[in-house]
């Protein structure tokens, strides 16, 4: 029978993360500052005191076994765990030092960096590393405890974890400036019945937001085109291919060049709200605890400030706002 907790070392299981993530022995070992013999050789050790296969050669390249993946999953979690201890003890005299994972759906990268910076004008020593990844993929990485925050519009009801309220994320319909209806005061959105809507690929929570529209006003658009990612979506729409239901804080640059207009269609700006998700279990390290309390304290009343004069519609008070 095995006995990971006799035959395992810490060093052997960074050795296999690093590999695993990279799906290569050379990079780990670049990684880690160790000779590619060295590498393969904890990893064959590894897999003696296992006594499984932990990856496979398809050419020449590596990838992970059933029992690769496996280990993987567990040892990630293992090495946050150790990771957070080592907060933790870093970060006991302040919250001035230590470091910070948080993980971002792709439309957050418009607002959430900006915040990263200036947090870290603040408290240089504190070192924040950002990711952006799909929301299921964030969900897996909470609960992994491979990242500490993460910045996401619908939280998941599943997961365990702690959802506040960051900010106003208003919803609004983009259309190029040369459209019929960009001086139009309201009207209705069956008015763009004959419009292409451009649209973020199915599980999105932009497109979830679109298609929820829809059927609340029984709408169904002429033609539909799913696209890659909102920078597509904003090109398309420049060029006049249709229009599109986007998150406002993703329009400045557009918008300071006009660009893009926003169409005042009835029952838009559609509410929705970012929030900062951790697993309840979670034990934030100090820094990382000052870090969300500067996220809720300052974004909201910051993102209004930025589109006040862009928008009418941003210029409405922010639930969120700190006063």
């Amino acid at each position: 029978m095995l006995n990971l907790l006799r035959n395992l070392t810490l060093r052997q299981l960074q050795i296999f993360a690093a590999a695993a993530q990279y799906e290569s022995f050379a990079r780990a070992a670049e990684v880690l500052h160790l000779t590619q013999p060295a590498v393969s050789m904890q990893i064959k050790q590894l897999e003696e005191a296992i006594e499984l296969a932990l990856f496979e050669r398809i050419g020449r390249r590596i990838a992970l076994t059933e029992a690769g993946a496996t280990l993987s999953h567990h040892a990630k979690r293992i090495l946050g765990d150790i990771k957070d201890a080592e907060n933790a003890m870093r970060a006991l005299a302040s919250a001035d030092g230590g470091t910070v994972s948080i993980g971002l759906v792709s439309t957050a990268r418009y607002f959430v960096p900006r915040q990263i910076s200036r947090y870290a004008e603040r408290h240089p020593k504190v070192d924040i590393h950002f990711s952006i990844a799909e929301r299921d993929t964030l969900l897996r990485q909470l609960q992994d405890n491979a990242i500490d925050l993460a910045v996401m519009g619908r939280p998941s009801v599943e997961l365990d974890a702690h959802c506040e309220p960051l900010a106003y994320n208003p919803h609004v319909i983009a259309a190029s400036t040369s459209h019929p209806f960009v001086d139009a005061a309201r009207f209705d959105l069956h008015e763009l019945r004959h419009d292409t809507f451009l649209m973020r690929e199915p599980a999105s929570d932009t497109a979830a937001v679109a298609n929820e529209m829809f059927q609340q006003h029984l709408f169904k658009p002429a033609r539909t085109l799913a696209l890659d990612s909102h920078e597509t979506v904003k090109q398309a729409v420049v060029a006049g291919m249709g229009v599109s239901l986007l998150p406002l804080h993703t329009l400045r640059l557009e918008l300071l060049a006009r660009e893009i207009a926003i169409l005042h269609v009835n029952g838009t700006p559609i509410d929705r709200v970012w929030h900062v998700v951790h697993m309840n279990a979670k034990q934030l390290s100090p820094a990382c605890a000052a870090f969300r309390r500067f996220l809720i304290e300052k974004t909201g009343a910051w993102l209004e400030g930025q589109f006040a004069d862009l928008t009418p519609t941003a210029q409405v008070a922010s639930p969120f706002v700190q006063t």
